[in-house]
């Protein structure tokens, strides 16, 4: 069954579309973000039937108003999408597509989530993963899902700027959203061990602090404490009162703060040495942190 579901880069080959941006070069974690933009011929109606899935997939339109009819589970669905509505079909379910065509060129962000990824946030956040079913949601008005696909879109135009615990951040907080929002019931469990142990906190701290020149990971921290990356996320920040990227980010303002006085490196030197991507990236977090920049600094 699993090789006759269709690949995301097999869907956008289905659908005659070519990505003008996507984050496929940039290694992200069970999770791949796309924005298309496409044409159809005026007066014709494209028709698609597109077979069950691999992955989740939320569409977001981003252009003109389009009116789209969409059947799956026996069930017809029609609506006019504008921007700021979203699409979830979900895994392993066929579709059956109408759309009438338009002059327009169209502009639409596809997130695909693999459901192993979505497994291991509903595990990390005590979520049965046996009682876990996304139900398809067509023409839903969701703010907050829309904020958190803006930045993953975001980090997407800046080549990763941010990091890879960023995307990670952003992508459970994705999951999480869909959990608790678009999928038909869930059921909390209890976890046996719910908390890092002080050793294994430690263990994780010290980690960061040596090598908080990396693009740092979380499935690279949690192997440090051998669990898996969402359930490290989780208890990381019910210990901290943070998350994991945030930490980092803070460790690296501080490592940054006291190199600008005890040192004479440049900030862009600085900047790379204490793990940001840029001195851009440094001044914004350091601006943001602090209230002052690098420069004011010295």
């Amino acid at each position: 069954m699993a090789n006759a579901l269709l690949q995301p880069s097999e869907l956008i080959q289905r659908l005659n579309r070519t990505s003008a941006l996507s984050s496929r070069q940039l290694g992200w974690n069970g999770i791949l973000v796309e924005q298309h933009h496409y044409s159809s011929v005026p007066g014709e109606t494209e028709e698609k039937e597109l077979p069950a899935l691999s992955d989740h997939w939320l569409i977001l339109p981003q252009g003109h108003p389009t009116y789209v009819s969409q059947r799956s589970s026996d069930f017809w669905h029609e609506s006019i999408f504008h921007k700021g509505d979203s699409l979830l079909v979900p895994a392993e379910q066929p579709s059956y597509w109408r759309c009438p065509g338009s002059k327009a060129v169209q502009t639409e962000l596809n997130i695909h989530l693999q459901p192993k990824l979505v497994e291991q946030v509903a595990q990390a956040s005590e979520i049965d993963t046996a009682r876990v079913n996304f139900v398809n949601r067509f023409g839903q008005q969701d703010l907050n899902l829309q904020h958190i696909a803006m930045l993953l879109l975001a980090e997407v135009k800046s080549g990763g700027m941010m990091g890879q615990l960023y995307v990670e951040s952003l992508t459970n907080a994705l999951v999480v959203h869909l959990l608790r929002h678009y999928a038909e019931s869930i059921e909390i469990v209890t976890s046996e061990n719910r908390n890092l142990t002080r050793t294994q906190l430690q263990q994780a701290i010290d980690y960061i602090h040596t090598h908080l020149n990396r693009d740092l990971s979380l499935v690279e921290l949690a192997s440090v404490v051998n669990i898996s990356p969402t359930y490290f996320a989780s208890l990381f920040k019910q210990a901290m009162g943070i998350s994991p990227h945030q930490y980092v980010i803070g460790q690296r303002v501080e490592q940054a703060k006291l190199m600008l006085s005890k040192t004479d490196l440049a900030i862009a030197d600085i900047a790379l040495q204490v793990g940001f991507s840029s001195q851009s990236h440094l001044t914004q977090q350091f601006k943001r942190l602090t209230g002052m920049t690098p420069k004011q600094i010295r």
